[in-house]
């Protein structure tokens, strides 16, 4: 193609046409001038190359690119472009592909360049694109062999039948061993054939209802060729090619089995939901469940913040009310109203009643039902907060310590306390000592002084 001669200006007009970055170099690589086309290239800030190598304006792995690209030993008819990243104040390196032309007269390098930047982010988008693929086929071919694993080690004859031509689509193991016959298979057999005739239009019913309802249908039905009477369940479920059945044979009856099923999802429900306190430990008193209620009283937001933690330090009085629990437990299997106090992750302290039993399976498990009785303390009690007579004073004892509650009162509610804390702790006097917030030593001298214990015993 013939060209005409250009003036400066139609050339620095085409320069502009062709390319988003054009850059004018010396023949050491050093920048003489840059012009920029595209405000999207603004943050490369191109002016401040000027008087500096621009080998120095780009990244390490396109330093040889560079070089390659000012190097005389290429055929000056043979343009190639050249991919190279320069770094950018935003952290992101920014895609330019360039291409040099050789001007030996005014010893002076021009070198063009497109912006990269779109086509890069395609790129990216299309790696991210593959690579979530990737994992959705791998979390797909794990759910496959999870399913094939269950499909084929049930111990109950399963078979996958589609809904429109009632053939079997798939069978497990016991299946086939089961429905085996020598002239034909039992993969694309009419499933009614597998039964015998006198149950094949309960079958038939079945199907039709289990399709109508979407609910798990059951009938007895005979085995084809066999005596065999089990229980047949179908459910249907929708893939792409349709609707289709979910076909299992039970040795036993499932009615019974059903409603167990459900009267445990119930009893499970109403234990989680209910208005008191619940907590299931092992005989050391580690948890091992609680219920929405007491997970409140404690302040937790989840069931796992309170699995394998101790109940003891829950308990304000700790190893003292834990050790008055478990030996009850141990020698009575259960208690009853046992008036305490717990702690909950804010510090604060709720009064409640504890009443447990003990679970005797495989391993010995406490079951606690916690109940909030600090509004029922709150209504009963006067301002001062002492009992309104001396009958009451007994149901006191355990739930606030001594001091608070005798303040200075008779010998004979202080004997009274003394008591009531020894029938607590079952004659535990350490235990005892302790629930009253005194001294072994003082417990022993109010002992002696109200006749309790002779001198000898004490001694």
């Amino acid at each position: 193609m013939k060209i005409p001669t250009f003036t400066a200006e139609k050339m620095a007009q085409l320069i502009g046409i062709a390319s988003d970055i054009a850059i004018w170099l010396d023949m050491q690589g050093v920048v003489v001038d840059v012009s920029v086309r595209k405000n999207e290239l603004s943050a490369l800030a191109c002016q401040t190359w000027v008087g500096k190598a621009w080998v120095e304006s780009v990244t390490k792995e396109s330093i040889i690119k560079v070089k390659g690209l000012l190097s005389n030993e290429s055929d000056p008819l043979d343009l190639r472009w050249r991919h190279i990243n320069h770094p950018s104040e935003q952290g992101e390196d920014v895609p330019i592909q360039y291409v040099s032309l050789s001007f030996e007269k005014e010893q002076r390098t021009l070198v063009l360049g497109r912006d990269m930047g779109a086509i890069a982010v395609l790129q990216r988008r299309l790696v991210e694109t593959q690579q979530s693929m990737e994992r959705d086929y791998v979390r797909l071919r794990n759910i496959e062999a999870r399913y094939r694993i269950l499909f084929d080690t049930s111990s109950d004859p399963v078979m996958v039948v589609d809904a429109t031509t009632q053939k079997v689509i798939e069978a497990n193991v016991v299946a086939l061993a089961l429905f085996k016959d020598q002239s034909k298979r039992l993969l694309n057999r009419d499933l009614l054939e597998c039964f015998d005739a006198q149950s094949q239009d309960d079958v038939q019913l079945l199907l039709r209802m289990a399709h109508a309802t979407a609910r798990i249908e059951v009938c007895r039905v005979k085995v084809a060729h066999s005596l065999l009477e089990k229980t047949l369940t179908v459910t249907v479920f929708r893939q792409e090619g349709g609707a289709q059945f979910l076909v299992r044979l039970l040795a036993t009856d499932t009615h019974n089995s059903t409603q167990v099923v459900a009267d445990k999802a119930l009893y499970a429900e109403a234990l989680q939901r209910a208005p008191d306190g619940f907590v299931l430990t092992d005989k050391k008193g580690q948890i091992h469940s609680v219920n929405t209620e007491f997970m409140s009283m404690i302040g937790a937001t989840a069931q796992s913040q309170l699995q394998g933690q101790m109940l003891e330090q829950w308990l304000v009085r700790g190893g003292v009310d834990w050790g008055v629990l478990s030996t009850n437990l141990r020698q009575q299997a259960n208690v009853k109203a046992f008036a305490t106090e717990i702690r909950n992750m804010s510090g604060l302290t709720l009064a409640v009643e504890i009443s447990a039993i003990a679970l005797n399976d495989v391993d010995t498990m406490y079951a606690f039902f916690v109940k909030d009785i600090s509004r029922r303390r709150q209504s009963q009690a006067p301002a001062t907060g002492m009992a309104g007579s001396v009958a009451e004073l007994s149901h006191l004892v355990g739930r606030l310590p001594m001091k608070d509650i005798v303040n200075e009162t008779s010998d004979m509610i202080e004997r009274m306390c003394i008591v009531s804390a020894l029938e607590l702790t079952h004659n535990n006097r350490a235990s005892a000592a302790e629930m009253l917030g005194l001294s072994r030593q003082s417990l022993y001298v109010k002992l002696r002084r109200f006749g309790i214990i002779d001198e000898t015993e004490a001694d």
